[in-house]
């Protein structure tokens, strides 16, 4: 017997335009999109607990079913116009896809369905149901889902639309209100999130603890099952000193799909060496299916966080102390060449005052010598007479 498995989140409402345009005017739509327990007990699905389809006891925001290859399963959706008009619309299944952003988003109306999709008939065959509903009026619309022979284990992901068109010519406006539903296929079942393309970017600031690191990377879901993933994004310095770090949540990934992501992690100081870091730890919603164990998966890759300040402070005490020692060794050379010339200087005066004295010496000496001749004639010449 298939099990349905309500899962406790609120359905998001799509709205797509069918045309580029301008929106015109304010629609007066207010629909309710309800789905309901099984109300068919042809194969044994069970109805609500009250016994009426989309009743109180029918809490789902989203469908989920587990259901094995070629298996059928039959249940209801519940359509409701909340308005004051009359509303015409239509009501199918389509294909889901994760956007850029990583939101879950659902094919145009335009586009035809190539997955789980097809798997959804109304009323037993029709691929859409259109609806003429009155202002209060609410209508339930049996559904089947049926699993090909050939479905490969694990999530399939696709969602029940309703649709309101109003317009004409090139202004179509397409609003519509949507109910997530997976169909879990049983079997080897591969949850795993991958990391790749990361590098990082150090942004510094003129408080050299207040910089911040950039980590972009790409998180690729490889597996066939829908998982999201508790994300911590940090960096480390010298020996493992965690030096800043950021947790996230990433949003629900389907099998196949692709998200780049950056992240911005702040309080980050200049300590030159950083080592920047992610690592993503897988998890399921706590109604899906348990695919097994979850294994964390985490990148890294060193980028450098330039002190500047440090540089600058650095470069600044290197001048002062190259500048004193440039100007001890100037002054001690000017001193020495000062002594050298001052003791040359004095040598010189004292050898030129040694030779003068000298001079004056002989001089003098010549003179007394010149004039003892003289003296000793005029003595024998005084002897004489």
């Amino acid at each position: 017997m298939p099990e349905i498995h309500p899962i406790p989140r609120r359905a998001p409402r799509v709205r797509r335009p069918l045309l580029a345009g301008v929106l015109a005017g304010v629609l007066g739509l207010a629909l309710l999109a309800q789905p309901a327990l099984a109300a068919v007990h042809a194969d044994g699905a069970p109805a609500g607990t009250d016994g009426i389809s989309g009743g109180p006891n029918d809490d789902r925001t989203h469908l989920s079913y587990q259901m094995a290859p070629g298996q059928r399963l039959d249940d209801v959706y519940v359509v409701r116009n909340t308005g004051t008009t009359q509303q015409d619309v239509t009501l199918f299944a389509t294909d889901a896809f994760n956007t850029d952003d990583g939101q879950y988003a659902l094919l145009d109306t335009k586009i035809k369905p190539t997955a789980v999709g097809t798997w959804v008939l109304f009323n037993g065959a029709d691929t859409a149901e259109h609806l003429s509903l009155a202002p209060g009026e609410t209508k339930q619309v049996p559904f089947t889902v049926t699993t090909p022979a050939n479905a490969g284990p694990g999530d399939h992901a696709g969602g029940i639309v309703i649709s309101s068109q109003k317009g004409s010519g090139r202004i179509l406006v397409d609003r519509r209100v949507a109910t997530r539903l997976y169909v879990r296929v049983p079997g080897k079942l591969q949850p795993q999130l991958t990391v790749s393309s990361m590098h990082a970017v150090y942004n510094p600031t003129l408080n050299p603890f207040a910089g911040s690191t950039t980590i972009s990377f790409t998180v690729t879901n490889n597996g066939n099952v829908a998982l999201s993933g508790h994300l911590v994004a940090g960096a480390d310095a010298v020996f493992g000193v965690p030096v800043g770090q950021l947790r996230k949540d990433v949003p629900e990934m389907l099998p196949g799909s692709t998200r780049s992501i950056s992240i911005d992690v702040p309080g980050v100081p200049q300590v030159g060496y950083l080592n920047a870091h992610v690592e993503l730890q897988p998890y399921v919603e706590k109604d899906a299916m348990n695919p097994g164990p979850l294994h964390a998966v985490s990148r890294a890759t060193p980028i450098a966080a330039i002190p500047w300040w440090i540089l600058v402070l650095l470069l600044l005490v290197g001048g002062y102390v190259a500048f004193r020692r440039y100007r001890r060794r100037s002054d001690a050379k000017r001193a020495a060449a000062w002594i050298e010339y001052t003791e040359a200087e004095a040598k010189r005066k004292a050898e030129s005052g040694t030779t003068a004295d000298d001079a004056a010496g002989a001089t003098e000496d010549a003179g007394s010598v010149a004039a003892q001749p003289a003296g000793t004639d005029t003595t024998r010449a005084n002897e004489r007479a």
